[in-house]
């Protein structure tokens, strides 16, 4: 488990990159309208929305609408061929990062119990088959380690975000090693990836869910941005036993070459 992060070290809204020029207010609220289309139609899609297929299409939908361009490269997020399945671990910014990825290959995601609770994205989350945990749960951890590691086993690929919080930089807080465990016991194979966000090509930090903001800030900061692009990149996959080697070389590979993001 990580260490508690400290006062001088916690991100908070204060991190976050205003400098920029916003949306005028009609493209803000086409971009709302726009997003409540496509919420509406992942709500009556109902259980197909779990189909890679229908989730791939929304989640780019989602980015669309808001205005948000989406650069990954031509690899997949999971090992092709691979069973049992892929464990996909990215560093963690926004809850942008989520939809991100999904837009590049649906897989089964981990996540904390309150994303299901969040407007707009809790219930999209929840019926594309989100895997929800309680990252306090201490009791529970050995019970979602030997889930995590069965579903692998059955080839499915699930993506976790090992620093358990985000953080407004990719080098920020150190990863945990219990879902390194899970890919361990089922012999899969980890591929760490890297999620960055740019505003007219430069580094930024407006997408980022930071401290007590709530969601609907974080939103609203999203949806007036303009020229946001999030660059997505996979790394070689990684293989191994020790769950601390895991951890350690996943966090070497995502944060390798950063610099700090310009506030």
């Amino acid at each position: 488990m990580s260490p508690a992060r400290t006062p001088a070290a916690l991100c908070t809204p204060a991190c976050v990159t205003r400098s920029a020029p916003e949306v005028p207010p009609a493209e803000l609220a086409r971009r709302y309208a726009a997003l409540t289309y496509e919420i509406g139609v992942g709500v009556t899609q109902g259980a197909r929305l779990a189909e890679p297929r229908a989730l791939r299409a929304r989640a780019q939908g989602i980015l669309g609408a808001l205005g948000i361009r989406l650069d990954a490269g031509p690899g997949r997020l999971t090992v092709t061929g691979s069973r049992p399945g892929t464990l996909v671990v990215a560093n963690h910014i926004s809850w942008l990062d989520v939809v991100s990825l999904l837009a590049v290959e649906p897989v089964t995601v981990l996540a904390k119990r309150e994303v299901g609770r969040w407007p707009v994205i809790g219930s999209l989350a929840r019926r594309a088959g989100t895997q929800f945990i309680d990252r306090d749960g201490i009791r529970q951890l050995p019970h979602v380690v030997a889930e995590l590691a069965s579903t692998l086993r059955s080839g499915r690929s699930v993506l976790v975000f090992p620093q358990a919080t985000t953080w407004c930089s990719v080098a920020g807080g150190r990863f945990r090693r219990a879902t390194f465990q899970a890919a361990a016991d089922a012999g899969a194979p980890v591929r760490p990836v890297t999620i960055r966000y740019y505003r007219h090509g430069t580094r930024s930090t407006t997408a980022a869910f930071l401290g007590d903001e709530t969601f609907g800030a974080s939103l609203h900061r999203v949806a007036r941005a303009r020229g946001l692009t999030v660059r997505v990149t996979a790394h070689a996959p990684l293989r191994g036993d020790d769950r601390r080697d895991l951890a350690a070389q996943a966090q070497a590979v995502i944060g390798a070459h950063e610099l700090p993001a310009h506030l």
